[in-house]
């Protein structure tokens, strides 16, 4: 299994707290609250957050009508 550290499509601000959270398995609204206290609170995390924004690619977006089958034109 490939796993990637990517933005959530499910985002607050900028996504990276969501996809933190989907990548570990974690609960969304806890790892929000949690991270959102340690950014807002000190300048590190603030900047950190900031970062990872900017650094963290974004997920696809998903079409709901793709099942995932390759077709030629």
């Amino acid at each position: 299994m490939n796993k990637q550290l990517t933005k959530s499509n499910d985002r607050i601000v900028a996504g990276v707290f969501g996809g933190i959270a989907e990548y570990f398995g974690w609960d969304k609204a806890w790892t929000r609250i949690g991270g959102g206290v340690l950014a807002f609170c000190t300048q590190f995390g603030l900047i950190m957050y900031l970062i990872a924004a900017i650094v963290m690619p974004s997920k696809p977006k998903h079409d709901p009508n793709d099942d995932g089958e390759y077709r030629q034109l």
